[in-house]
């Protein structure tokens, strides 16, 4: 009984993330979102009390995501700057091929200043961007900067930036295309000269695999 309860409440944060996709946070209703699981609003109103609840369930499945990605970079032995390389390029793929991702994104962007407020996952982002900024100053990859929080603002504004190039409907190749080229000019910033060559700023390595799960 509990494995089926868990199969529905997937299923309905699925087909929210496609309703809040579709419609927006603001137009999309239980009752399309109980229609799209294919199951009840009572099934719905069992799981979730209210749409803010089901939008909350939709961007922590997001979290869960992104935190798999970061741990199985950090278990593989990934240092921490080309994980940032790693966690932008992924990004860039996940936005086109997850629509918890996408939806996660786009309700934040909504409900900002919502009262009350709902979960917020570009922080979430950025909690995971200033770690492995802390993690690559400590291990000594990062360049000496006049500001201390030089290296977290500029990340954490590229990656709600890699969101907002997303949502003008920039096709995906193009997106991915655009991420490189910033590393490309962020790379020498941000890391010595010296350090350059141990990273690849495409993360080519990353996208075989990411095609190869597609």
């Amino acid at each position: 009984m509990q494995a089926r309860s868990e199969r529905t409440r997937r299923r309905l944060v699925r087909a929210g993330a496609q309703m809040f996709n579709r419609n927006g946070y603001a137009s999309a209703t239980l009752g399309q979102i109980a229609e799209a699981a294919g199951l009840t609003k009572g099934a719905l109103y069992f799981h979730f009390a209210s749409k803010d609840g089901l939008a909350d369930a939709v961007q922590e499945q997001g979290r869960s995501v992104l935190r798999e990605f970061v741990h199985g970079q950090r278990a593989a032995g990934v240092p921490p700057v080309q994980a940032l390389i790693d966690m932008t390029h992924w990004l860039a793929w996940t936005l086109h091929g997850d629509p918890v991702i996408r939806a996660s994104f786009r309700i934040t962007n909504e409900c900002t200043g919502r009262q009350p407020p709902v979960t917020d996952f570009h922080q979430a982002w950025i909690t995971e961007v200033l770690r492995l900024i802390d993690r690559a100053r400590r291990a000594g990859e990062l360049r000496g900067h006049t500001f201390a929080d030089g290296p977290e603002t500029l990340l954490s504004a590229v990656v709600c930036g890699i969101g907002v190039l997303f949502g003008t409907g920039m096709p995906p190749p193009e997106l991915r295309l655009r991420v490189g080229a910033l590393w490309d000019s962020l790379l020498p910033a941000l890391v010595p000269a010296e350090h350059m060559g141990r990273y690849d700023v495409h993360a080519s390595a990353l996208a075989e695999g990411l095609v190869g799960a597609v």
